[in-house]
């Protein structure tokens, strides 16, 4: 385990997963609430807003009134997620708040791509470059690369390393050709494909072609594989995760509807302890965070922490003489 990282860099993602999947409605200053409080664990980075058309994501229509609302932290770094010209719009106007920035994002599987985005691998390319030059008008830099789907899919199944390494290497050669400096590669499980094995294999083979860009995972629990794969991704020296508190989230292309979101947050953090590898998060904050998120929610939440009862379950109050 020579290969463990002394530290660990986590976004959290649990806002922004919730409350675009969420049928709600939930009202703009519970969002707040949650934000203002995972912005007291100790995270460094959430994501906390989609601009997206609220046509399609309805749960995302009070995104400016969210981000104006929120108390900034200091030493916090806050940021949101958009598709199109417009939401980059929406994002540059709180500029002031969020820290805006582009990124490259492609596929392992084009049965996902046309699915998700109704573009091939070449029309996705395509659509990417145009997507850079856009983001330079607005004078964002692009310095992250994403590759979607990078352990498997459920239109076309497993994604050998190999296949995404290619689509991988193709995001690359563009960024190369764009003059980018990429300092972040995300491995995305979009569909929690990904088991202890593939994430081996497809770290192996990144980090042995791409050894300066930091490497991060985006991992779902849809199949209960997101810790062990987290620990796997530890052991080949992965220093940054995206999660979200207690679990939230899930995607909408998961095999069933019941299916768990992403790595819960607290489940991260308290395998990264064991393992002794820092964190800055306060845990017992964050598991407030996380009792605070199911309560907004109205549902119980995947995390096996909450269900557990925390660190200390079987704490007894002490009574009043």
């Amino acid at each position: 385990m020579s290969d463990l990282p002394g530290a660990v860099e986590i976004t959290e993602e649990g806002p922004r997963e919730a409350f675009q999947i969420e049928p709600g409605p939930i009202p703009t200053a519970r969002k707040i609430a949650l934000i203002d409080a995972l912005s007291d664990t100790g995270l460094k980075r959430i994501q906390a807003a989609s601009f997206v058309s609220p046509k399609i994501v309805p749960g995302w229509a009070d995104a400016e009134d969210v981000v104006a609302g929120i108390t900034p932290r200091p030493g916090v770094s806050y940021t949101a997620l958009w598709f199109n010209p417009a939401g980059l719009q929406r994002a540059l106007a709180f500029r002031d708040r969020l820290d805006v920035f582009g990124s490259i994002t492609v596929t392992g599987s084009e049965a996902f791509a046309k699915r998700n985005l109704n573009r091939d691998h070449a029309g996705q390319l395509e659509a990417m470059r145009k997507n850079v030059a856009g983001h330079h008008a607005a004078g964002v830099p692009v310095t992250r690369v994403s590759l979607q789907a990078a352990f498997g899919c459920n239109f076309s199944g497993d994604v050998p390393a190999a296949q995404a390494v290619r689509a991988l290497d193709d995001a690359m050669a563009l960024a190369k050709e764009l003059g980018l400096t990429i300092e972040k590669i995300s491995l995305a499980d979009s569909m929690g494909w990904a088991t202890p094995a593939r994430v081996e294999r497809l770290v192996g083979e990144v980090l042995s072609r791409y050894p300066e860009p930091r490497l991060s995972l985006h991992l779902h629990d849809t199949r209960g594989m997101a810790v062990a794969c987290a620990h796997a991704g530890l052991r080949m020296g992965v220093s940054a995760f995206d999660a979200a508190v207690g679990g939230l989230g899930g995607c909408p292309f998961a095999a069933h509807p019941g299916a768990a979101g992403n790595i819960a947050t607290e489940e991260l953090v308290f395998l990264c302890e064991e393992l002794g590898i820092d964190t800055g998060v306060d845990l017992e904050a964050l598991l407030e965070a996380a009792a605070l998120a199911q309560d907004i929610v109205g549902h119980v939440l995947p995390s096996a922490m909450i269900r557990g009862g925390g660190l200390n379950p079987y704490r007894i109050e002490a009574k009043a003489a």
